[in-house]
């Protein structure tokens, strides 16, 4: 249960850097609205960590935790941001997906 958890809790990462992303350029009442969705995935993103980590390994859980979101975050970049998708980038984001799966396997 706690693993689910813990993807819940990168998903969460990966919502707090699409709100940071949205409020670029933005002024007023609309920033303060993404700033504000920013804060909330940021927040229960934390709780949802800390509740994962009672029972997982925080060696394991925290590079979990960070590499969801960093792909997470790089895939929001490509689809919504239309960042460049390069061979080298979408090299390094697999490897890192490959390191996250080999993490799972050997945790305890």
């Amino acid at each position: 249960m706690n693993w689910i958890v813990l993807i819940l809790a990168g998903f969460c990462e990966v919502g707090f850097t699409f709100c940071l992303g949205k409020s670029k350029g933005l002024e007023g009442l609309q920033w303060w609205l993404w700033i504000g969705g920013f804060v909330a995935f940021y927040v229960l993103s934390m709780i949802l960590l800390m509740k994962a980590v009672k029972t997982i390994p925080i060696g394991t859980a925290y590079p979990v935790w960070t590499g969801i979101g960093a792909v997470g975050s790089v895939l929001v970049g490509i689809f919504i941001f239309h960042e460049p998708a390069t061979f080298w980038r979408l090299f390094f984001i697999t490897t890192l997906i490959a390191s996250i799966v080999g993490l799972k396997m050997v945790a305890n």
